[in-house]
């Protein structure tokens, strides 16, 4: 029997060597001209194309049949990509519109449980279109926290998550106030009429198009977020409201409006954001991130704040104060070793979005 062009290319080699000649083409975008050059943050650069990896190679090859979807955890402590939220769990599955789908579960007691319906095109044109979204505010959740949602193209009664025509994955965004008393959401994902209960064998097709999925996914997930990283630039050390729309189409969550920026601090500075005003919201936070847009490590290091953990003043504002060493203040945001990178403020659930005052100072003078 004639083996198919992807099988030739796989017993010859040709398929790991052009994932292989894919990846190293990444590493440009570690070397753009515009992103630090210094050897920590390089290192980082390159710490960061081997998470993206790693996400990718789960994504692409091992999580990637619409007709056995399985939720999994994609960003976290060592996967981080696009301002990653330190406050969320986030759980994604590929899903397929010719196929109806059920999220069965228990809603759990974090503070926010929002679900979507995507087009993921990071490997490709950069884009998170959101085709559908739902969240726990708005859905039919049982006596013990029971939760079904029908996930389709045509309606459904009930909890109902539209799917569009292009809809290839589900994002699952889980926001807690207090990681410590809060219980996550536990949820599956079933195909629904489903009569094999086995996937099919691994094929020339399937490991050819896996691995180059996830060199695509490194490749345009970095370009994309190097090139926003650049965009900040003329804002350094400011925090103006983000592109809102630009922000949903990479997958921004519809409840949230963003601020994003980059920052700068030499040895002896601090910078001081000022929040006049809290709006009526679920929640919010601040987190630093790096130059690549990964959230610095909240394992060990104190980088973000929320509704629940702020220091509020007496008149209700509250200040945010990024330093390289404990100013003695509260909500204090450590640069964990980092010299420069970027920021993000979400109000999350929010009607009015107050603008941010922000300064740099002195550590000498802050104390």
């Amino acid at each position: 029997m004639s083996m198919t062009d992807a099988e030739k290319r796989v017993v010859d080699g040709t398929t790991w060597d052009q994932f292989c000649d894919a990846l190293k083409d990444a590493g440009k975008i570690i070397r753009s001209s515009k992103a630090p050059q210094d050897v920590f943050n390089q290192a980082e650069g390159y710490r960061y194309l081997s998470r993206l990896l790693r996400g990718g190679l789960e994504g692409f090859l091992e999580f990637r049949d619409p007709l056995f979807p399985e939720l999994r955890c994609g960003a976290h402590e060592t996967i981080k990509l696009g301002a990653d939220n330190p406050d969320n769990r986030y759980e994604s599955a590929t899903v397929s519109p010719d196929h109806e789908y059920r999220i069965t579960g228990n809603r759990g007691t974090v503070d926010y449980l929002g679900i979507s319906t995507i087009i993921n095109k990071y490997a490709s044109g950069g884009t998170m279109e959101v085709t559908g979204h739902v969240d726990a505010r708005n859905m039919e959740i049982g006596p013990n926290g029971e939760i079904e949602i029908i996930i389709s193209r045509a309606e459904k009664s009930g909890n109902w998550l539209p799917m569009g025509e292009g809809t290839n994955s589900i994002t699952v965004r889980q926001t807690f106030q207090d990681r410590i008393s809060e219980n996550a959401a536990d949820l599956k994902i079933e195909r629904i009429g489903a009569k094999d209960d086995r996937p099919a064998p691994l094929t020339a097709e399937k490991i050819e198009r896996g691995l180059m999925g996830a060199a695509m996914f490194v490749q345009g997930s970095a370009t994309l977020f190097e090139n926003w990283s650049e965009s900040f630039l003329p804002t350094l050390n400011e925090l103006p409201p983000a592109d809102q729309a630009y922000c949903q189409s990479i997958g921004g969550d519809p409840n949230i409006f963003y601020f994003h920026s980059a920052w700068q601090l030499a040895d002896d500075e601090v910078f001081i954001i000022d929040a006049p005003e809290i709006p009526e919201c679920q929640t919010w936070n601040f987190q630093l991130d790096n130059w690549w847009m990964e959230s610095l490590d909240y394992r060990h290091h104190t980088i973000h704040v929320n509704k629940h953990t702020a220091h509020y003043e007496s008149d209700g504002s509250v200040r945010v104060v990024v330093s390289h060493t404990d100013p003695g203040v509260p909500n204090w945001i450590e640069t964990a070793g980092h010299n420069m990178g970027t920021m993000c403020w979400r109000w999350i659930g929010a009607q009015k979005h107050p603008l941010l005052k922000t300064r740099v100072a002195k550590l000498a003078d802050l104390k």
